[in-house]
């Protein structure tokens, strides 16, 4: 298992297919967006998949097929009209027996707070759920869905130099439209055990401390003592937990919310270098700059020209 965990892990679904040897001719590598038919992906069936992990959120729309998936230890059944997302650091498998129309959307944190919502997770709070369990919607409300995943797909495949933001904006009414079927009672004290419910509040508090920091309320970042202070734990016990349930260590996870955040900060061409710097709580810019090229292997100023030519 531990090979596994140490070698199945992507970053992105097209890094995932090369991989696994399935076709990525659909998949546009300079999006951290995706959407298609699984048809077009698995020519022969049955296909079972290994377990792996992925770093960007999945949301699959199950019209025509049939079979399973896993997360984590938890199997669900997939039958035509079902809907479930997951996202990143569980350890994940799936199953298909049958597929005539399977929808999967994958996209990254920062293309969701780029292009669908700035304060994605407090709007959006179910996106940071541990585990989430199917629903099975009836045809009609099925239908709402299927209007919707079609649209984004016909924007997804056309050229409009607008597209990641028609993206966006049609994704935001998908994500209500889940909100408002499947989780208005949404209530995180009664989901799943205690590992899943520190789990969920570290992300929670993670996800609320960057958001301050770039917006400037806070002006340094929070270190794991503090994130286990938060919750009354050891920061032993919390980075066990941590590490255990998704995978990624305390200091990773930081890291890449770091990255995520100044990607962000760094498509608003408003905002200097020294200032986002600043804001993510380096003392100095060329730190920041060093930091960020060596995760992306570009620096700030060549990733925002890349990202604002349109």
């Amino acid at each position: 298992m531990k090979e596994v965990e140490q070698k199945l892990i992507y970053n992105t679904l097209r890094e995932q297919y090369i991989s696994l040897d399935l076709p990525t001719d659909s998949i546009d590598a300079q999006s951290e967006f995706t959407i298609h038919n699984l048809k077009d992906i698995h020519n022969q069936l049955p296909y079972r998949s290994p377990v792996y992990r992925t770093n960007f959120f999945s949301f699959v729309f199950v019209k025509e097929g049939a079979g399973q998936y896993t997360t984590d230890e938890q199997v669900f059944v997939t039958v035509p009209g079902t809907i479930y997302f997951t996202n990143p650091g569980h350890f994940k498998s799936f199953e298909w027996r049958m597929l005539e129309e399977v929808y999967l959307i994958t996209l990254s944190e920062a293309f969701l707070k780029e292009n669908v919502h700035a304060d994605i997770f407090e709007e959006f709070p179910f996106l940071l759920a541990e585990t989430v369990s199917p629903r099975v919607l009836p045809p009609d409300q099925f239908a709402e869905f299927e209007t919707l995943y079609q649209l984004i797909l016909k924007e997804y495949t056309g050229n409009s130099s607008y597209k990641n933001k028609m993206i966006g904006n049609l994704f935001v009414v998908l994500l209500l439209k889940i909100k408002d079927y499947f989780w208005n009672d949404y209530n995180p004290i009664y989901e799943g055990n205690r590992s899943s419910y520190i789990v969920k509040t570290f992300k929670q508090t993670l996800e609320k401390h960057f958001r301050d920091l770039s917006k400037g309320l806070v002006d340094k970042p929070l270190r794991v003592q503090d994130y286990a202070d938060a919750q009354n734990l050891h920061p032993n016990y919390l980075s066990n937990v941590i590490k255990t349930k998704t995978g990624k260590s305390i200091s990773t996870w930081i890291t890449e919310k770091t990255i995520t955040e100044a990607k962000s900060l760094l498509q608003n061409s408003s905002v200097s270098v020294k200032e986002i710097a600043f804001l993510l709580g380096f003392s100095e810019s060329t730190h920041f700059s060093n930091y960020f090229k060596k995760y992306t292997q570009l620096s700030p100023v060549a990733y925002r020209k890349q990202h604002t030519s349109t």
